[in-house]
């Protein structure tokens, strides 16, 4: 759950003795073995505030990698909901040329994407301070209900809260704060888009009329509801996948999906998992000149990879048994083994120390079904 901030602990960091405290304290190891003498510096620095400054400097830390406020303010929950920086501005991207109202804006970090005018609102009194603060006056932000509407005439960008009263993760929409259909009738005459966790299954949300799965450096890392004047015609369901280099590349369900099912060929393929999740597998296969090994089973084969992912070649594959993958390792002196399972039943963590691995090479096996029929298909993982 993490440290519990209050208005007074927000207002303490915004002010010169506050800055100071972070700044005295930015070298703390903050490690497991180090926690007693950081508590005990952080007491004599800070007395009154010494949770509120040690929490914000560990916070700090975590956020370098994922947004951009240098010296923000965050909770532990709130900066672990907030949308990479990456992940923000390709969303932006569509709201391009248009102000947008962010009505859960917690600390601010989505709304700091959104074009110039943009405002965000949000009904936690410590996440409106500290998105304040972190926005430094370029998006105003208020405090607000999201099922209240306090905008007209602009769309809307909603990100619920997807823990229950205990603190603990949910998936399940009815229990997203707000709920999804609570926004859904709330806005239902503006164009919205909802954040969502990439897991959700999305037909609880009927109303939307695309949904897009967004992947950052080969990691699934949320779903986005588009409704309206947000979603693309002809579209229902989108993958886009980015990289933190820049790279980006999306597929829709308005692309062909022909392709054969064969069996396994030169490569094996797993598209990214926002392909997967979006179901544009065999839009992806048709796209990349690529076969299905299985009509139910997302792994691909062809004769050449997509360039620019991790791909599989093929070394050798056939009826899976533990008797026979161990004969098959033993021949190939396999010591060191990837296990990747999908469409089985089987632990790769209780499977490898049965297999008794003692050789000096190092490969990948693949153990998946073809029909009814289980199989295994070992290879070396490259980079295409």
């Amino acid at each position: 759950m993490g440290y519990a901030f209050s208005l007074d602990d927000v207002a303490y960091l915004r002010s010169d003795a506050g800055c100071a405290a972070l700044s005295a304290l930015a070298d703390l190891p903050l490690t497991p073995a180090s926690r007693l003498d950081d508590v005990r510096r952080a007491r004599q620095v800070s007395p009154d505030h010494s949770g509120a400054v040690l929490e914000t400097v560990l916070l700090r830390r975590k956020a370098v990698s994922k947004v951009d406020f240098s010296e923000g303010l965050f909770t532990d929950d709130a900066l672990q909901q907030a949308t990479p920086r990456e992940v923000a501005a390709h969303r932006a991207r569509r709201f391009a040329g248009r102000v947008a109202h962010d009505v859960t804006c917690s600390i601010g970090a989505d709304l700091a994407a959104l074009p110039e005018g943009s405002f965000g609102s949000d009904l936690d009194p410590v996440r409106v301070a500290m998105a304040r603060h972190n926005l430094a006056g370029s998006h105003a932000v208020l405090r607000a209900d999201a099922l209240e509407p306090v905008s007209r005439d602009v769309p809307v960008v909603a990100d619920p809260a997807r823990r229950d009263s205990s603190g603990r993760r949910t998936w399940r929409p009815s229990d997203f704060a707000p709920s999804l259909d609570e926004l859904a009738a709330a806005y239902a005459d503006r164009d919205l888009a909802v954040k969502c966790a990439p897991g959700v299954d999305f037909a609880v949300a009927p109303w939307a009329d695309e949904v897009e799965l967004v992947s950052l450096d080969g990691h699934v890392r949320e779903a986005c509801l588009w409704t309206r004047g947000l979603a693309t015609p002809g579209v229902t369901r989108r993958a886009s996948v980015l990289r933190s280099t820049g790279e980006h590349w999306t597929i829709t369900d308005a692309e062909p999906d022909d392709c054969p099912v064969t069996e396994p060929r030169e490569w094996l393929v797993d598209p990214d998992g926002a392909v997967v999740r979006a179901g544009l597998v065999r839009q992806y296969a048709h796209q990349h000149g690529l076969a299905q090994l299985d009509e139910r089973i997302a792994y691909l084969t062809g004769p050449t990879p997509p360039p620019g992912i991790r791909a599989f070649r093929v070394v050798e594959h056939g009826h899976y048994s533990e008797k026979t993958l161990r004969a098959v390792l033993r021949a190939h002196d396999v010591g060191k083994l990837e296990i990747l399972v999908r469409g089985l039943d089987i632990d790769p963590n209780a499977l490898r120390p049965r297999l008794k691995l003692s050789g000096g090479g190092s490969m990948t096996v693949v153990l998946t079904r073809i029909g009814r029929r289980p199989v295994y298909l070992l290879a070396h993982a490259e980079r295409t």
